[in-house]
């Protein structure tokens, strides 16, 4: 409290002091480097260059968001389901850390609204706002740390925007999602049971491989096949959606098309008949 009565008063004087406000109203504390959170609003299509020649937009704060907002969701729905299974846990953080989830919580708190995007961008990329929301996480975790950034994920955004009861009961089809990314993208996916073993409670346990083009993208483990095709394909849908990684996957792939096409209406059916 004090803190914030502080802030307020050097706030009175400061040029800048209508950002440090907009930027108040979304996080509910002042920032203490405003820069970090400008730079996760920042496109690469809007790239600067800094003076030691380095591009800077908001492409390595939403790598450290992305690893942030996992663990934090995580830590959130561990203590929010006690007694629930793994399996559960990691699909109900999948559902919340989701791509168009995300989207639409930039735009509920206003961040679209902010996002610095050239106009000679591909304004089309509809996954803009989740990743500048990941980027802004990044951005609270080195300003604040994470039990302030904890704390901003779990009071500003879960308890006014998300039902997590709910959410824990909605079913989403991963393995659908990239088999229709595969479609529209004409690439080949295939899904891979690479492993079968047995827990402690003499329990199947699947693990399953993702390959686009025949290169792995994704690995996922559950006690049915079904499960460990599910999990592998969340995985896999994350490592598609990041355009880096697209670049690394077709620059290594031949450019021939000698590789024996997987037909989508097969994997569909295969999706519908296992256990």
């Amino acid at each position: 409290m004090l803190r914030n009565t502080i802030d307020r008063i050097r706030l009175l004087f400061r040029k800048d002091r209508e950002s440090y406000l907009r930027f108040y109203r979304i996080l509910g504390f002042y920032p203490r480097d405003i820069r970090l959170y400008e730079q996760a609003l920042r496109h690469k299509s809007s790239s600067i260059r800094t003076e030691k020649g380095r591009q800077l937009n908001n492409e390595r704060l939403e790598f450290l968001g992305d690893a942030i907002l996992d663990a934090i969701v995580g830590h959130i729905v561990y203590q929010r389901f006690d007694g629930k299974r793994e399996g559960f846990l990691t699909n109900t953080r999948s559902k919340i850390v989701q791509r168009e989830t995300l989207n639409k919580l930039a735009v509920q708190i206003g961040l679209d609204k902010l996002i610095k995007l050239s106009s000679r961008s591909s304004s089309h990329n509809s996954y803009v706002c989740g990743n500048a929301f990941e980027a802004f996480v990044g951005a609270i975790y080195l300003d604040q740390g994470y039990d302030r950034c904890k704390k901003f994920v779990e009071r500003r955004i879960i308890d006014r925007y998300i039902d997590l009861d709910k959410v824990s009961r909605k079913e989403v089809n991963f393995k659908s999602k990239l088999i229709e990314w595969s479609q529209k993208n004409k690439m080949e996916v295939s899904f891979e049971l690479i492993e079968q073993s047995i827990d402690r409670e003499s329990n199947p346990i699947f693990q399953t491989e993702v390959r686009v083009r025949g290169v792995p993208v994704g690995k996922g483990v559950g006690y049915s096949k079904k499960e460990s095709q599910q999990n592998a394909a969340r995985t896999a849908i994350k490592q598609v959606k990041n355009s880096t990684f697209m670049n690394a996957l077709l620059s290594s792939v031949s450019n021939d098309d000698t590789v024996e096409e997987v037909g989508v209406e097969n994997i569909a059916a295969a999706d519908n008949g296992e256990a």
